[in-house]
């Protein structure tokens, strides 16, 4: 995809800006705490309408002011012959009150509206899916299946809705024959959650490991699904759905004394480990500071091979001055790595212009400065 506009109006600190973009992409320069996440962030907004930096939508407004409103313009090739459409999103901080559209038109549901950039961004926020809690992936695991894998989105919203009235019984203290009704929701629309993220890590841990030890030249590692229900052999939906209700059978008396659901979606986890002849090593654990952020790339850098391959467009990279916390060999690779794969629009930021890596002959250089934007 590529974003040919973009107009911001009181998004953190960008104000009322209307900016054009050229078809390579641009780099965005300037000092720290000037702005630069932010702009990245407003475009990211609008692939998922939510902060990739975990900011409530509140505190995206503007001080002083009581809405923000992002649009953008996106192609899947030459404006001319691609298709085209405008995506805006707004929220009003009174009433709490957002509004997304698509070419105008506010659709039904938030879900129908998301991944019209078919954008990725790379952060250096990005180690915390390694170094943080089972949390922390399955809210990545959620994300690229919802933008990518048709239904999962309704699946894993059905599925929470039942999960909180499920726990809420056990909580109450409730029968449980009242618990058990919850059952069979909690049971289809889990077994549909988890043989997507099933099949998308299986599907996924070759490339992985592909990009892994293109960047690190001395390692590889790979990436395991570690549900919490024992999954082993399961090759369908409907054997996923069984072992999801042996689980639930098993569990019921840890249920009770605990008050919750002990199994399901909700408490599973990715395992990124290094390979090794003797026993992989949990890289959460054991594995270097560089070792780590080399396994975050490498989960984007998948995210992105899977818009390719499902989705059959070409990735909106966005990189949010990614190379400050990598040594001098690892991004040197990831730059061949980026060039090999063709990235398409690229749209980075840096704090000066000697920082500027990727098509560095190529994009088009941007400043900013107090949240203001030279082109």
């Amino acid at each position: 995809m590529r974003l040919s506009r973009l107009a911001l109006r009181h998004f953190r600190n960008l104000g009322s800006q209307d900016l054009e973009f050229p078809p390579e992409g641009v780099a965005l320069v300037g000092d720290n705490a000037q702005g630069k996440s932010n702009f990245l962030e407003a475009i990211y907004y609008l692939e998922t309408f939510r902060s990739f930096r975990g900011a409530r939508d509140e505190q995206l407004v503007s001080f002083g002011e009581e809405v923000f409103r992002v649009a953008g313009t996106a192609a899947s090739g030459p404006l001319e012959q691609g298709r085209v459409a405008e995506v805006a999103a707004a929220f009003e901080r009174k009433g709490r009150r957002k509004k997304v559209s698509v070419d105008g038109v506010e659709p039904e549901r938030l879900g129908e509206a998301l991944g019209r950039l078919a954008a990725v961004i790379f952060s250096p926020g990005d180690v915390d899916l390694v170094n943080g809690g089972p949390k922390e992936r399955r809210r990545f695991l959620d994300m690229v299946l919802s933008l990518n894998e048709p239904g999962y989105l309704s699946a894993l919203q059905e599925y929470k809705k039942i999960l909180a009235c499920r726990n809420a019984s056990l909580k109450e203290g409730y029968s449980g024959s009242v618990v058990m009704a919850w059952n069979q929701g909690m049971i289809g629309s889990g077994a549909k959650v988890m043989w997507a993220r099933k099949n998308w890590i299986e599907g996924g841990t070759q490339t992985f490991g592909d990009y892994y030890v293109r960047v690190s030249e001395n390692a590889r590692a790979r990436m395991t699904y570690r549900p919490s229900v024992l999954s082993t052999g399961v090759n369908s939906v409907d054997e996923m759905s069984e072992a999801i209700r042996r689980a639930l059978v098993d569990s019921s008396d840890r249920e009770r004394r605990m008050g919750t659901t002990v199994v399901g979606p909700h408490r599973d986890d990715v395992r990124l480990h290094l390979e090794r002849a003797d026993d992989d090593l949990d890289l959460r654990d054991y594995g270097s500071g560089g070792q780590r952020r080399t396994a975050a790339l490498a989960l984007r850098l998948v995210e992105a091979w899977t818009i390719r391959e499902r989705r059959s467009e070409t990735p909106l990279i966005l990189l949010d001055d990614v190379f400050a916390e990598l040594d001098q060999g690892r991004s040197e690779r990831v730059l061949e790595l980026m060039e090999e794969e063709e990235p398409g629009q690229v749209v980075l930021t840096a704090p000066k212009e000697a920082d500027v890596k990727v098509k560095k002959d190529e994009l088009a250089l941007w400043r900013i400065s107090e949240g203001r934007i030279t082109t």
